[in-house]
């Protein structure tokens, strides 16, 4: 972590900004003492809203119909996956 005066701060601000952007830690000090902390700015997240698919996707009527004999064997006696019997 480097410790800069007031001076050099304001005299390179650009400097220690790209410093910070690299993930560096600035102290800057008045009189030998820390005042303040340049640190880098975490992303905002956006907030999720939700309802956001609505209308995007469609299920066809056929969907909630009753699966078949045959249908319904097939669904149970169908493997879990790959390696799972």
């Amino acid at each position: 972590m480097t410790t800069v005066n007031t001076h050099e701060a304001k005299t390179h601000l650009s400097r220690l900004l790209a410093r910070v952007e690299q993930g560096e830690e600035i102290i800057i000090a008045r009189d030998g003492k820390p005042v303040a902390r340049l640190v880098p700015c975490e992303p905002k997240r956006r907030e999720r809203k939700f309802g956001t698919a609505v209308g995007r996707g469609v299920i066809h009527p056929s969907f909630y119909d009753d699966m078949t004999e045959e249908e319904l064997s097939d669904w149970y006696d169908a493997p879990l996956g790959p390696d799972v019997e």
